[in-house]
């Protein structure tokens, strides 16, 4: 299993409308075959500057790297992540094998 998160700000002179949009956008992802669990989350703590997250999981790496290569994600990508994302930190995780 992978999780993959990313944590992100918005640019501060992107209207409502214009978030309206991106997260209408970050949210036709889940339409992508393989994605699981798939949130988008507001951030409540004051221990870090970024404002939302983005949190999906994936069965294997095949089915990340669908996701990854799929064309509704590389469309987002194109038209939005540039134009409305200030600031973001990307993790992908496994489980620790202990």
């Amino acid at each position: 299993m992978i999780r993959h998160s990313v944590i992100l700000t918005l640019k501060s002179s992107l209207s409502p409308e214009d978030k309206t949009q991106y997260f209408d956008a970050v949210n036709e992802l889940k339409q992508i075959p393989g994605v699981q669990k798939f949130e988008v989350l507001k951030q409540i703590s004051s221990k870090n500057p970024f404002q939302y997250g983005i949190s999906m999981e994936f069965e294997s790496q095949e089915a990340y790297d669908v996701y990854t290569g799929h064309s509704l994600h590389t469309a987002f990508v194109e038209k939005y992540w540039a134009a409305c994302v200030e600031d973001f930190l990307e993790i992908d995780y496994q489980l620790l094998d202990q």
